[in-house]
């Protein structure tokens, strides 16, 4: 469910008019729902109610604009890091240090101290040489860091290869048939406070399935270390529940999610530790963008050139991905059309042969589903600056991130004497 419904034959984000923040913002925008936020927030948590013992962390990289952190903190959750800048971000949104995991395949030596600093809850440590560097970083600053061994199981989450973490040829975690003997020298390791291990096999999983094989195989090694008579306290279960970005998919609901790891996990008296970001965000926004003409073809279904492009919402260019598109004040006349931005680079391209609202230049319209991987992997490509974002609450909206222009880029830039 969203937020984002027509009114008076027009859009709205919550009781909010997209054309009022077009008018106000400019676009492209990316827009984003403070009650649709959460509303996914409690409802993964409820999901997870029966759990003798959780924790939630929201994936920062899925979207780690500071006031949606803040709405994040506001409802209980914790944060999941894989960067120095992402840690910040969580602190700064409010987030106790103990309530954020720092996970992520290269910290780097200055991060994990920033995080040891900091007083971070947790550590997933993703290789043997990670944790004795860790292990050497604690101890110089007195303290043993808490950490879990992420496994890789060697699982395929049948989702997109590029976002496919938990198969052997991917590059994190250890092998699970090494992990208990990895996790044993870790222990005995003066700097570490081995408590725990973490898997993760990938992100918009449409099936819970390969999620029951992962755990199922965690469950055993978990058996494993304690025969050998280490102790394991937390067992993080990652994210990756997926969500239908085209009308009309069904996807497991975070019920049916939490159901299956209430069964899975009945017997590992663990805290059970959770990562989930598109999930709870994915749907919570938008990219608001107009149309800037419509251009024949030579096979007859037109170019709808929009203002927005590849730099602001990378998804469609580099993994094909889908986003609804529709117009934010329908007439009811549909066109086929092929959906583009004013990059130069074929790829530039959002969609082909899709049959949508018809449109005309100037124009707005919306690519749906755009909370999670959207503001957060845009670029600057073609100098076109990063876009602004909102958010809505109500019947109010606030810039929550400024529009960044190519010039104030370019300000950051320096010509060195010696080419002048």
């Amino acid at each position: 469910m969203n937020h984002f419904e027509l009114i008076g034959g027009e859009l709205h984000a919550e009781n909010v008019p997209l054309s009022a923040i077009a008018e106000a913002v400019g676009t492209p925008v990316y827009v984003y729902s403070r009650a649709t936020l959460e509303r996914h927030a409690r409802v993964f948590k409820a999901a997870l109610a029966g759990l003798p013992r959780s924790h939630v962390a929201f994936a920062v990289k899925a979207n780690p604009n500071l006031a949606v952190l803040r709405v994040m903190q506001r409802e209980g959750l914790g944060a999941d890091v894989v960067s120095g800048g992402e840690l910040a971000r969580a602190l700064a949104a409010g987030m106790a240090p103990q309530d954020v995991v720092f996970s992520g395949v290269g910290k780097t030596a200055t991060e994990m101290v920033q995080g040891l600093e900091s007083g971070i809850g947790q550590f997933n440590i993703e290789s043997e040489e990670e944790g004795v560097e860790l292990a050497a970083l604690a101890a110089a600053l007195g303290q043993r860091a808490p950490c879990a061994l992420r496994v890789n199981p060697d699982v395929d989450a049948r989702t997109h290869a590029k976002i496919s973490t938990g198969k052997a040829e991917n590059k994190f975690g250890v092998p699970i048939d090494r992990a208990a003997g990895i996790y044993a020298r870790l222990s005995a390791l003066p700097g570490l406070d081995m408590r725990g291990v973490a898997v993760h096999i990938g992100s918009q999983l449409s099936q819970l399935e390969p999620l029951e094989e992962a755990f199922g195989k965690l469950g055993e090694l978990i058996a494993e270390i304690r025969a050998a008579g280490l102790s394991v306290t937390h067992a993080d279960l990652g994210g990756g529940l997926g969500v239908p970005y085209k009308a009309g998919e069904v996807f497991p609901s975070p019920e049916e999610y939490g159901a299956m790891v209430a069964r899975v996990t009945a017997r590992w008296d663990a805290t059970l530790m959770f990562e989930p970001g598109r999930v709870i965000c994915g749907n919570a926004g938008l990219l608001l963008t107009r149309v800037v003409r419509v251009k024949r073809s030579s096979n007859n279904t037109p170019f709808v050139i929009v203002d927005a492009a590849m730099n602001d919402l990378a998804r469609p260019a580099m993994y094909g991905a889908w986003h609804d598109f529709d117009a934010v004040r329908p007439n009811g006349s549909r066109m086929a059309a092929h959906i583009v931005g004013p990059i130069c680079e074929t790829g530039d391209t959002f969609a082909m042969d899709r049959e949508i609202d018809a449109v005309e230049p100037g124009d707005l319209a919306v690519f749906r589903t755009a909370g999670a991987y959207g503001a957060t992997m845009a670029s600057s490509y073609n100098s076109r600056g990063f876009v602004a974002e909102v958010m809505v609450d109500g019947d109010k909206f606030a810039v929550v991130a400024d529009r960044i222009v190519p010039e104030a880029i370019s300000a950051a830039e320096r010509v060195p004497d010696w080419l002048d």
